[in-house]
């Protein structure tokens, strides 16, 4: 018995040895993890709209709209919006256009209509572009608005869809503001709200963003003849 007392504590005795050896190699530093390239993120799309009232800049949201964007830039691309008017404006509101023709005041074809992203988190504050759409949800296509004040009432609520935000303005606010005061009333067929001297909206262009000048111009082909439907109209929920 006093033999094997003596060789437990022989045994107790290194035990702590090695669990202070095995202690230091787990002690050691960690390997240097290998460097991680930077992140690098693409500059957000930009469009210069030139109206017969001056032009303004619009900086794309495709982190947040990424259906309406690419919707959109599709039209431009295509030279859809050159020619078109401005034929709803409401001071203290939006205005809106993209989708008559200038020369007859008739709505011009249309591609499908793009899922409604109005739930994306963007509100309808003032200088938010916006694309209108009709009475569906999910109707939107090719029309735009801006918005010349905040406008909360046109964001979704759980109990309804709102009207999908996909850009901001960033250069040219008061050449909105100009078009947002322009004289309005009954012209050609429309009732009211339309500017008396159209505001013709000359071209759309996507801008180089480190250059800060439009793209070369393309010619992209035409859009699909789906037929237009009613006028879309942005108003206020009620």
């Amino acid at each position: 018995m006093r033999f094997h007392s003596r060789m437990w504590q022989g045994i107790l005795w290194f035990l702590p040895a090695a669990l202070l050896i095995q202690g230091t190699a787990g002690a050691a530093d960690p390997p240097t993890p290998a460097p991680q390239p930077a992140a690098t993120s693409q500059p957000a799309p930009q469009v210069r709209v030139t109206t017969s009232l001056g032009d303004f800049v619009v900086e794309m949201l495709p982190d947040r709209a990424p259906l309406t964007v690419a919707n959109f830039l599709r039209y431009v691309r295509e030279g859809y919006y050159s020619g078109t008017i401005f034929h709803r404006v409401i001071a203290n509101f939006v205005i809106q256009g993209g989708g008559h023709s200038a020369t007859d005041y008739k709505l011009k074809p249309v591609h499908d209509p793009v899922v409604n992203e109005s739930g994306n988190g963007l509100q309808n504050k003032r200088g938010m572009m916006g694309l209108a759409r009709g009475e569906s949800p999910h109707s939107g296509n090719a029309q735009i608005y801006v918005n010349l004040v905040d406008n909360p009432d046109l964001d979704p609520l759980p109990t309804r869809w709102g009207y999908a935000v996909f850009g901001k303005v960033i250069q040219g606010m008061d050449v909105v503001d100009r078009i947002g005061v322009t004289p309005t009333g009954a012209v050609g067929p429309f009732k009211s709200d339309a500017p008396v001297k159209p505001v013709i909206i000359e071209k759309i262009e996507i801008m180089d963003a480190a250059a800060g000048q439009p793209n070369a111009p393309v010619t992209p082909p035409a859009p699909a003849a789906v037929a237009p439907s009613s006028p879309d109209r942005i108003e206020s929920p009620k």
